[in-house]
């Protein structure tokens, strides 16, 4: 009996001037994945942006470099320098494409079954030419086999993404589509619906279709309690729903047994929100069964539920990578960002967080960089106040997104057409920086972040000159 052709599913590339694993995974397509199976589907994974699990060596015998990767499970990419689009070209940096070899994806789709359907997701709206290039691939290999493409892309950027060659572009969460999907575009019947408000019924993510994972991200909720004004949550996901803490545990140890997997990743936009509901029971349930993982939060978690017990919860559990949002230190902005966050909650953490075991350099503190109107010189308080408290500042560079409450000023702000060009959404072009952050600025600010301060006799930073 012939076997039925399967749903192939592709993480595209990623085509930008620089880009580093932080611990991503697919998480979205994965879930999808078992969606389609409890619906009785076969399916297959190509995922562009592997570590070092593929077997290249017997495609190409030699010549690939292999990326640095760290034992957490995160590193560099495989990288190739590529011509810049012609929105681009007036700007001087490399552009590159991140992921496996062109060649290798061609010879995986020529060498594949055909498949009934290809199922592409996509991430950051302006990494859209790697998501092209891959749907063009995949039709001209498959002409009559039809296309979706989904995500954050396909979500944020619906018009543009029409643009992109697929038969679909289906926005919002993914299990809002199996009806269409399994119904209408394959014509079965349909045995499994899930339902994104119940999370702890969702089947497992499909890790196994991974080529062993170092690493796999664990989803705890969907959706964020705030509505900060730069970030994309409530467009992606407008409630916010949460799992069971003992049952996160339960999959932590399900990857652990069945993949060998130590290293857990949350990408959750809040973790320790309502900390008695979520993170206390979880923690506590991870020390109680003596779980030798290792966790990573490169989301960014909320300063204000640092307490002396979620401190000491945490280093015990295994949190070996934390990274908090504050943003910025200017009072003014903390307010105008939507005052989740001040300087007197900042100082608290850091201290509980050094009572608990963690230094300086494992205390990762994100500051916003290049926001509309936003100085060089509170940029650089920023990164004094935070060294002088002993912690790591992080620029998190602005990327202006369609629909946030700060599109509008940010396009006001901006020399580039964003509303026209999801390219020109790249924070690595600092699209809405002010006079005062000149490259030269950037630069010297870049520096000061890996330079340590120290405490000035009062406990507080220097003030600088404009």
């Amino acid at each position: 009996m012939a076997m039925t052709p399967p749903v192939l599913m592709i993480n595209p590339w990623i085509y930008d001037f620089s880009a580093y694993d932080f611990w991503m995974k697919p998480l979205g397509l994965l879930y999808m994945a078992s969606y389609l199976r409890k619906n009785g589907l076969e399916v297959r994974l190509i995922d562009c942006l592997v570590g070092d699990g593929v077997a290249l060596d017997t495609y190409f015998p030699g010549e690939i470099s292999r990326p640095v990767r760290k034992q957490g499970g995160h590193g560099k990419f495989i990288k190739e320098k590529i011509a810049r689009p012609e929105a681009l070209a007036g700007t001087a940096k490399p552009y590159h494409r991140y992921g496996i070899p062109r060649p290798f994806l061609e010879r995986l789709l020529r060498e594949a079954d055909k498949p009934r359907l290809i199922l592409i997701t996509s991430m950051l709206t302006y990494w859209y030419p790697g998501i092209y290039e891959v749907i063009s691939m995949s039709k001209e290999i498959f002409p009559d086999v039809p296309v979706i493409l989904g995500g954050i892309y396909a979500t944020l950027c619906q018009d543009h993404a029409r643009n992109a060659g697929a038969d679909y572009v289906l926005p919002g969460a993914g299990e809002g589509h199996i009806p269409f999907i399994v119904n209408d575009v394959l014509g079965e019947s349909l045995h499994f619906i899930p339902d994104k408000h119940d999370l702890d019924h969702l089947p497992y993510p499909a890790f196994e279709l991974l080529t062993a994972p170092e690493q796999v991200p664990l989803l705890t909720s969907r959706g964020c309690p705030f509505r900060c004004p730069y970030c994309a949550s409530r467009l992606l996901n407008s409630g916010f729903d949460r799992r069971d803490p003992i049952r996160i545990v339960d999959e932590m140890v399900h990857w652990q047994v069945n993949l060998g997997v130590r290293n857990f990743s949350f990408y959750d936009d809040a973790l320790l929100s309502d900390p008695q509901e979520m993170a206390i029971p979880m923690l506590v349930e991870i020390i109680r069964r003596k779980l030798d993982c290792h966790f990573h939060s490169p989301n960014g978690l909320h300063i204000r539920e640092i307490t002396p017990q979620i401190a000491r919860l945490m280093f015990k559990a295994g949190f070996k990578t934390i990274r908090f949002g504050l943003e910025t230190t200017n009072s003014q902005r903390q307010r105008e960002l939507g005052g989740k966050v001040d300087n007197s909650a900042f100082e608290r953490a850091a201290a509980y967080l050094h009572e608990a075991g963690y230094p300086a350099k494992e205390i990762g503190v994100y500051l916003l960089c290049g926001l509309p109107g936003q100085t060089a010189r509170e940029i650089r308080e920023s990164i004094l106040y935070v060294h002088s408290r002993g912690a790591r500042p992080i620029l998190a560079e602005y990327s202006p997104i369609p629909g946030t409450s700060l599109w509008d000023d940010a396009c006001q702000a901006s020399p580039y057409p964003l509303a026209d060009e999801p390219l020109y959404h790249n924070n690595s072009l600092l699209p809405c920086a002010s006079p005062s952050l000149t490259t030269e600025a950037y630069h010297e600010l870049k520096r000061l972040t890996r330079q340590p301060f120290l405490k000035l006799p009062n406990g507080l930073p220097g003030k600088l000159e404009s």
